[in-house]
């Protein structure tokens, strides 16, 4: 018996060898790793000090950080002082007590199918404003009839008389020979809402190259950032293009409301609505976003100036409304374009129902403040230094859709509207007597 047991032991053990070695081996899965906590180190893992120095050529070199463009140099002259020898850059000048021009215009229309499509503002659009195109070809014009800019603020000076008191006195300009000098203003720089619907640029922004440029939509809704589409970068443009145009570097004094925020930034307060800390925190985002903008129109010849908070009639003798609406274009404007002594009249209305001819309460209020020159609209370049306080008045021209239909004999000096006005895209409101001859 114990033979055949034997046997079968042996037996046993080859069929379990046998199935041994015909089994596939599979490798048992990886256990996760041992969480890592600070202070710890897994102590399978290779030394650091071991591991091979990184090759510095087989690293990416990292991305330079972009800087903001180095703005160039603005060079902004003085023209009551007579350059050395007569002189400039090959250029003689002279002496100039003659008129300054003045014109002014209000932001331009960047698309007129959007302006002039027969709704409710058309009209006064067609007033008060002018196109692209037609900016373009006065610029051309004026350049042509050997104008040059200078700043109001060179044209008159305060002083003080021989009695004692203070007074304004016309500078005597020293300009390039042959040419005439002209003052620029802009009213309403502050892109109303009401433009945003109507075809004109929404604010102004910096570009990647650091100038003014304008934002806005097109007609299709689209975003567009020009220098092409505002009367400020495109002012900027010409110079740049025409340098002689501007020898001092003066581009225009912008002259601006605060009731709708300026330069398309909503800096305002509005007191017929709860003010909340939300809308707050939103103004001051608005003031900060429009400081360096603000700093690059004055390093590159713009000044500013002020058109009441409110666009107020200043002949009103509402003395308690022009008092606060002044005290309001202080807080919420001049903080952010600095002081000005240029008071441009909302509706060209005079304060006390005459300026040249008495000084009322309204004006030696405003004059109280720090203005000196006030400036109306009229049919000429007047001016008028009072004498019985420290202050100028003047009326400035206004190149725009009323005087480019019916006073195109007054501007010939400057332009002649059938070479500017864009007849094909305005309604088609008549022209004047003056356009037969």
């Amino acid at each position: 018996m114990k033979k055949p047991i034997s046997l079968l032991l042996v037996l046993c053990m080859l069929l379990a060898l046998a199935a041994c070695g015909g089994q596939e081996r599979t490798a048992p899965d990886a256990p996760n790793p041992p969480a890592q906590t600070e202070g710890t180190a897994d102590s399978s893992a290779p030394d650091p000090a071991d591991a091979p120095e990184p090759d510095p050529a087989d690293s990416p070199a990292p991305a330079p950080e972009e800087e903001p463009p180095v703005p160039a140099e603005y060079l902004i002259l003085d023209p009551t002082v007579m350059p050395e020898g007569g002189q400039r850059d090959g250029v003689t000048y002279a002496a100039y007590d003659g008129v300054v021009e003045h014109l002014f215009f209000h932001p331009v229309i960047a698309y007129p199918e959007l302006a002039f499509d027969g709704d409710a503002q058309a009209n006064g659009l067609d007033d008060f404003m002018v196109t692209v195109n037609e900016f373009n070809k006065i610029l051309d014009s004026l350049y042509e009839k050997d104008y040059i800019l200078v700043d109001i603020g060179d044209v008159w000076s305060e002083t003080t008389g021989e009695d004692g008191t203070p007074k304004m006195v016309r500078n005597t300009l020293y300009i390039p020979e042959g040419k005439t000098p002209m003052v620029f203003s802009y009213d309403d720089t502050n892109y109303y809402p009401y433009m945003l619907e109507n075809g004109f640029a929404h604010k102004l922004v910096l570009g990647e190259d650091g100038k003014v440029w304008s934002w806005g939509l097109d007609p299709q809704g689209q975003e567009v950032t020009s220098r092409d589409l505002d009367a400020i970068p495109i002012l900027d443009k010409f110079v740049e293009e025409h340098p002689d145009f501007s020898p001092f570097g003066a581009k225009a004094c912008l002259s601006l409301t605060g009731y709708e925020g300026i330069l398309g930034y909503r800096t305002q307060t509005d007191g017929a609505v709860e003010w909340t800390e939300a809308l707050e925190a939103n103004r001051q985002r608005e003031r900060e976003a429009v400081k360096p903008i603000i700093e690059e129109l004055r390093r590159t010849g713009w000044t500013f100036g002020s058109h009441t908070w409110g666009h107020i009639r200043l002949g009103s003798g509402n003395m308690a409304k022009i008092q606060a609406d002044t005290q309001k274009w202080f807080d919420e404007v001049g903080s952010l374009v600095g002081e000005t002594d240029i008071l441009f009249y909302p509706h060209g209305e005079r304060p006390d129902g005459g300026d040249w001819k008495q000084t009322g309460e309204a004006f030696k209020y405003l004059q109280g403040q720090g203005f000196r020159v006030f400036c109306s609209v009229g049919v000429e370049s007047f001016s008028f230094i009072k004498k019985d306080i420290c202050a100028v008045i003047c009326d400035r021209l206004h190149p725009d859709g009323k005087t480019l239909r019916w006073s195109r004999n007054r501007y010939l000096r400057f332009y002649d509207a059938k070479d500017i006005m864009d007849l094909d895209i305005r309604p088609d409101l008549g022209l004047g007597e003056d356009w037969n001859s």
